[in-house]
């Protein structure tokens, strides 16, 4: 079975309240992490049909910051399919009031598909619709390279 990017695809949005603020009264990094993740499990659960697990994070940058009562709009799709893994890309965006959007963070999380043991499994592979899509996905097997090329000097 193959599925198409739009499939999995995920949307998710977030009020910053004031239990998620530090101490310099900005987003606190690691709920926003959370909600990344979150955000990446679902877009995976969705492809794979099939529980999984977080292998990695590349790339995690805070481009910008985001305050109290901001809205938090998070966007995750996938953009590689190996044979157990996938790359799952997502954007962090603060929502303006009129509308426009800034992105806050970008980042790449690779998840596992697993079976019911909790052993890796072979995932659905993935149909490539848009020229977005394709360029995204050979850039995704540029950082797939460098994530192996990294480990093997381990």
């Amino acid at each position: 079975m193959k599925k198409r990017v739009k499939d999995s695809m995920v949307e998710i949005a977030h009020i910053v309240r004031p239990t998620d603020l530090n101490s310099a009264k900005r987003l606190f990094g690691g709920t926003l992490m959370a909600w990344i993740d979150e955000t990446a499990v679902i877009v995976a659960k969705r492809h794979a049909m099939m529980n999984v697990t977080t292998a990695s994070v590349d790339n995690l940058s805070f481009l910008s910051a985001a305050r109290m009562r901001d809205v938090i709009v998070i966007i995750g799709k996938i953009t590689y399919v190996g044979t157990t893994s996938m790359e799952v890309k997502v954007e962090s965006f603060v929502e303006h009031i009129n509308g426009e959007r800034e992105l806050v963070n970008r980042a790449y999380i690779t998840m596992v598909g697993l079976d019911d043991e909790g052993v890796p499994a072979k995932i659905p592979e993935l149909i490539l619709e848009t020229p977005e899509e394709i360029a995204e996905n050979e850039q995704a097997k540029v950082r797939r390279k460098i994530r192996s090329e990294l480990r093997n000097n381990e």
